[in-house]
């Protein structure tokens, strides 16, 4: 899985002129699943960005993590994570999972932040959405989980 994590000051996602998620301080989490990804990658992501020490202390320091700020968090779906652009002028998606796999491991993964008492907002999979935020920072990190095992 790859994850494209934004610290925000706030994001939101919409959907033909409708907000169907939004957060405030917190983390926007572009997620996309590839063909080889499993539920391993699921609760690996899942643990690294709510442990994640990214948002500062007192000090000004990056030294605490999502679950240490109570901060929020945006999931998006972004199957053009797996965009090889590599050859020619358009990008290849062959290394994106197809739409179930995807969707159950997106599902997942949203299941997973919940469940270690973060407050989650997300898009519609499969859905064509306009997602605004404001960077805070900026700060964005790239995360993979096929590099961290």
């Amino acid at each position: 899985m790859r994850a494209v994590v934004q610290r925000v000051k706030m994001a939101k996602v919409m959907i033909d002129g409708e907000v169907v998620g939004e957060i405030g301080n917190g983390l926007l989490v572009l997620l996309g699943v590839g063909v080889q990804d499993n539920s391993d990658d699921a609760d690996y992501l899942a643990s690294k960005i709510a442990h994640l020490r990214i948002f500062g202390d007192d000090k000004g320091k990056m030294n605490l993590s999502l679950l240490e700020t109570g901060g929020e968090v945006l999931v998006v779906s972004q199957f053009t994570l797996w965009g090889d652009c590599r050859k020619g002028r358009r990008p290849s998606f062959i290394g994106a999972a197809e739409p179930a796999v995807a969707n159950g491991l997106y599902q997942k993964f949203i299941g997973l932040l919940k469940g270690k008492g973060i407050q989650v907002a997300e898009g519609r999979f499969q859905e064509m959405m306009d997602v605004h935020l404001v960077n805070n920072g900026p700060v964005t990190m790239l995360l993979d989980s096929a590099k961290n095992f």
